[in-house]
């Protein structure tokens, strides 16, 4: 993808540091959040944002990514944070989560959308960022890439609801799911569909986190 903004921001800031997440709307799961910073004139052919790639050309791209890159970072919060603070809060603390894993400080931030709240670093939200700079469109990447594994490993532990197939979102298959079964414990119990399901079996809230692996992205 061509990137104007990234270009003329390195022109001031070498340390340019791109910031996205995945699964805000999901029902299920946890939301990731990916922090990339590319080196000054990096082109990466492919990259776009993840929302445009097949999973099979997002695969391909998150190494090289991740071998290209002057510093990354992953973070995840679970279903129980989600349901404790708001999505809105839950995603900005994964991107808050993402950027200290990096080992270094940025020099800016770009953000897909809004600005970061509280963050202690210069910062620009920009709409629809992830098709307007290549920094965030790594981080699109690498944080749907790390959620997607996050699920499929999920779904091993709750087979009966195709996670691996549709990764929380509300999908026709997912609701039937949650419709015959009722929701499990990582699904986001104050979203609309789950709650009413929730209270349809009478269930209690959820009480069980989702941590990654060590062998999972952003678990470093």
């Amino acid at each position: 993808m061509r990137s104007p903004i990234d270009r003329r921001l390195w022109l001031q800031n070498r340390l340019l540091c791109g910031v996205d997440e995945a699964g805000r709307g999901a029902l299920a799961g946890p939301v990731v959040a990916a922090a990339v910073v590319l080196p000054v004139g990096c082109s990466l052919p492919g990259v776009n944002d993840s929302k445009l790639l097949t999973p099979r050309q997002r695969a391909e791209l998150y190494p090289r990514i991740v071998e290209t890159a002057v510093g990354w970072g992953a973070g995840i919060v679970s279903p129980r944070r989600i349901d404790a603070v708001n999505i809105r809060r839950a995603s900005f603390e994964a991107m808050q989560k993402a950027l200290d894993h990096l080992a270094f400080s940025p020099e800016l931030v770009v953000v897909d959308g809004f600005r970061i709240p509280g963050l202690e670093l210069p910062q620009a939200g920009i709409v629809g960022g992830d098709r307007k700079s290549l920094n965030i469109a790594a981080a699109s990447i690498i944080a749907k890439v790390t959620r997607d594994r996050i699920m499929e490993r999920l779904a091993g532990r709750f087979p009966e609801y195709g996670f691996e197939r549709h990764k929380g979102y509300g999908t026709a298959e997912h609701m039937a799911a949650i419709d015959r079964l009722g929701p499990c414990p990582i699904h986001r119990r104050t979203f609309a569909p789950v709650r009413q399901m929730r209270l349809a079996f009478r269930l209690p809230p959820a009480t069980t986190s989702v941590q990654p692996s060590p062998s999972e992205p952003g678990a470093r």
